[in-house]
């Protein structure tokens, strides 16, 4: 069996390897020529499956090492009787705690508290059931609209967009729908921006086409919106640089990038491949693996008050300040070269761990803000061995 790979899906060689010869290459430059002989095709959201690209080819499996699947055409995939797994879920995690470091970066240079705030979440699946999670540890207002979960719950904590828009800090979690009643590109465009707080700050870490950007960078260079946080852009990697140098935080892509939720989705992705193929799996990723990740390390933390805390924990164990200055760089570049830099930022992303891997020594703190810390996914070492 032949496979082709995406470069960027890690350890995607080992494991896959285990079923048959492995093709490893950049997702940009997966074409119909290079599947020739392939069997199997596993992805991230770079490579447009669809006919163009699969017509001709022996491919009966793909697989996408990502949550999303605007990337994929599921009703060719399916007339052709393809074979097809996503990793849904895999990133969540990583996607939440980049949302809960921005709120904290974001509040903490503005000199707010995030306590007592709004958080407007568009999109309540895997990732915006995080993010409201985090956001009522904080003790945050959680604003809710989803409306297919809406229709399907009938639940009445399921709000309005415009009343979402209301709220302090607005973070998007929609997939990207092109048409139809829950059409979400451009679901926030100019019309939408005007209705905001001029003191709001809007979060997209889901697709860059769900927020109109020229609406947006306009919202900004007259201040009729205070900030926004933004890790997907519409067009990339050529994006509007004009939009990245007015956003607080710009990030190329990466919110999911963590090494953590990296590892589930390649893990998934090759558990199902095995699954069609009738073959048992007989890879399995364990941490003596992983040479170019950073080792575990103990941080410590003084203070009485769940904020303070976060705010000296959440920015040391990711590096979202970092992430913002690489992107930045890439400023310094001619405007043609930039696109290539953006995807060099995310093909050689440093490692990031969940914050889970490295525990918190905290000999300040009392239970209750041990708890809530714990409850934001956390590892705190016993109060017994502090």
């Amino acid at each position: 069996m032949n496979i082709v790979i995406d470069e960027n899906i890690p350890f995607g060689e080992e494991a896959f390897s285990q079923l048959g010869t492995v093709t490893v290459l950049p997702g940009r430059e997966i074409n119909s020529k290079s599947l020739q002989n392939a069997t199997a095709l596993i992805v991230r959201s770079v490579t447009p499956v669809n006919k163009d690209l699969l017509a001709g080819t022996g491919i009966t499996f793909v697989g996408t090492a990502t949550a999303g699947v605007d990337h994929i055409d599921m009703a060719y995939l399916a007339q052709q009787h393809i074979g097809f797994a996503d990793a849904a879920g895999s990133n969540a995690n990583s996607v939440a705690e980049y949302v809960l470091t921005a709120l904290t970066i974001v509040a903490q240079s503005n000199n707010l508290s995030l306590k007592g705030k709004s958080l407007g979440i568009i999109g309540v699946g895997r990732i915006g059931q995080l993010v409201a999670k985090n956001a009522k540890v904080l003790g945050m207002k959680v604003i809710l609209n989803d409306p297919p979960l809406a229709r399907e719950t009938q639940e009445p904590c399921y709000r309005s967009l415009d009343e979402a828009l209301q709220a302090d800090f607005v973070t998007l979690h929609v997939p990207l729908i092109k048409e139809g009643v829950d059409k979400t590109i451009h679901l926030v465009g100019e019309k939408q921006l005007a209705t905001m707080p001029t003191s709001s700050t809007l979060i997209n870490a889901s697709r860059g086409e769900v927020v109109d950007n020229l609406a947006l960078l306009q919202a900004l260079q007259t201040q009729r919106l205070h900030g926004a946080v933004l890790d997907v852009w519409e067009h990339e990697p050529s994006i509007n640089w004009e939009l990245a140098h007015h956003v607080s935080i710009a990030t190329p892509h990466i919110a999911g990038y963590s090494f953590d939720g990296k590892i589930k989705g390649t893990t998934m992705i090759y558990q199902a491949a095995c699954q069609f193929f009738g073959i048992s799996p007989s890879w399995e990723f364990t941490e003596n693996d992983s040479q170019p990740s950073e080792p575990n390390y103990t941080i410590e933390a003084r203070g009485h008050n769940l904020e303070h805390l976060l705010f000296q924990i959440a920015p040391r164990l990711y590096d979202l300040h970092g992430d913002d200055a690489r992107m930045r760089s890439l400023f310094t570049l001619p405007t043609s070269q930039r696109p290539a830099g953006f995807d060099q930022l995310r093909k050689h992303y440093p490692t990031r761990r969940e914050f889970f891997t490295s525990p918190l020594l905290l000999p300040d703190a009392n239970p209750t803000v041990i708890s809530k810390l714990a409850l934001l996914g956390f590892s705190i070492y016993p109060i017994e061995k502090q």
